[in-house]
């Protein structure tokens, strides 16, 4: 099987490393079949998408929809940019988790803002029709729990997607493009441990108010988040790990 290709974006050393371990550990990837590159810390270099069996995009502190913006996040962008047209144009096997949404709708000319942002927390989602008969939902009831946490949405899709997932507050949760291309507005890569950890990182950047730390930690503990969510990370990886296992 070739590996499969991390983005990151996280500038956090420890929140990175957490999200690559957490990616490994509910995927099935061994370390070697998971190849991380981080854009935040050097100018993409050149990529190959042949060299892989998918990309796999992390989650960010950008936001697309930022009025201000870094030069080093300007650079993440373009970077990315280019790459996800080179991949749509491909059909190109790829999962892009909670930034995924952002960065994907934003290339497709979909609108990305506030209007639809979700605090830190469990959040139920359903799958739509189409959704339930996809291959990277395969095994997830219609309705499941997932956590959750971002500052802006997709509140105009581009009319190229098909609607795999939506839910209540935030409305647009998962959606492909062709046939292998795929968002992720919630995060499958999170179990309870995952997002208390990644709480606790970030615990002073603006997803919540610092003291609601402990009753968000717990409120993870105690959700209805029970794994499930995991699946569409797994899929993707059964998926198209096999798929590319006889070249």
């Amino acid at each position: 099987m070739l590996p499969f290709l991390l983005l990151a974006t996280r500038d956090h050393d420890e929140a990175a490393d957490a999200e690559y371990s957490s990616i490994l550990r509910h995927s099935g990837l061994a370390a070697d079949q998971l190849h991380r590159v981080r854009l935040e810390a050097a100018p993409m270099p050149p990529i190959e998408l042949s060299d892989y069996s998918g990309v796999i995009l992390g989650g960010s502190s950008f936001n697309v929809s930022d009025v201000v913006k870094s030069p080093l996040q300007q650079r993440v962008e373009g970077e990315l940019d280019a790459l996800l047209t080179r991949i749509v144009a491909e059909d190109f096997p790829f999962l892009g988790l909670c930034y995924g949404v952002g960065a994907l709708t934003k290339n497709l000319g979909g609108q990305v803002d506030p209007e639809f942002s979700e605090p830190v927390g469990a959040t139920e989602i359903t799958l739509t029709r189409e959704g339930r008969s996809d291959p990277i939902t395969a095994g997830l009831p219609e309705k499941f729990e997932a956590f959750v946490g971002h500052k802006e949405a997709c509140s105009q899709l581009p009319s190229t997607v098909a609607m795999l997932a939506v839910g209540v507050a935030c409305p647009v949760q998962m959606y492909r493009v062709g046939r292998n291309v795929y968002v992720t507005q919630f995060h499958p890569e999170l179990d309870a441990a995952d997002l208390a950890a990644r709480m606790r990182i970030y615990q002073h950047a603006g997803y919540f108010a610092p003291e609601e730390l402990d009753d968000l930690i717990a409120m993870a503990h105690t959700s209805a988040v029970n794994g499930q969510q995991h699946l569409v990370l797994s899929n993707f990886v059964k998926l198209y790990g096999a798929a590319t296992s006889t070249r």
